[in-house]
């Protein structure tokens, strides 16, 4: 899991770092008037980065409380309605965009440096997620994380028109 899931999180933080330009060139970029879970919420770059520089160190901590815990599954997690996730979110998505790449960056290298300390004990306990059930530490980074993170690159992708083939 780790050279694999490392590789996945180094891939997705070069490839928003491929995206600065872009992402800084178009700013300063109008804020969502709706960025919580309904289905007619539309998220912008900055609201895209804001929840990405959140649910990085977020997860981060859920594998640790998970880590520390008893044997037995450790009650972890939120859902995409959490009311402190959507005020980190409202807080920081007028953040200029720089600094935002910049707190992903350093989460990321947070988790590509604990994920190498992880013995196959530690990636095999379980949590408990109030939605998913029972889940290991392994399929909560490759969910949580390295999904999750990738959605997000493909998301911002997308709102600069570069998911497109060329004609």
């Amino acid at each position: 899991m780790t050279d694999d899931v490392s590789a996945a999180i180094h891939n997705a933080t070069e490839a928003l770092e491929q995206l600065r330009p872009a992402l800084e060139g178009g700013a300063p970029w109008p804020l969502a008037t709706r960025f919580d879970h309904d289905p007619e919420a539309s998220w912008g770059p900055n609201e895209v980065l804001a929840h990405t520089a959140e649910m990085l160190p977020y997860w981060l901590g859920e594998v640790e409380r998970i880590l520390a815990g008893p044997p037995e599954p450790v009650p972890f997690g939120r859902i995409g309605t959490d009311p402190v996730r959507l005020a980190l979110i409202e807080r920081d998505r007028t953040l200029p965009v720089g600094v935002l790449l910049d707190r992903v960056e350093a989460a990321a290298d947070q988790w590509i440096a604990r994920l190498t300390e992880l013995t196959p004990v530690q990636r095999a306990k379980v949590g408990l997620h109030p939605r998913l059930g029972e889940m290991t530490v392994e399929s909560i980074v490759e969910r949580q994380v390295v999904g999750h993170l990738g959605e997000h690159v493909r998301q911002l992708e997308t709102t600069l028109g570069l998911d497109q083939a060329p004609a």
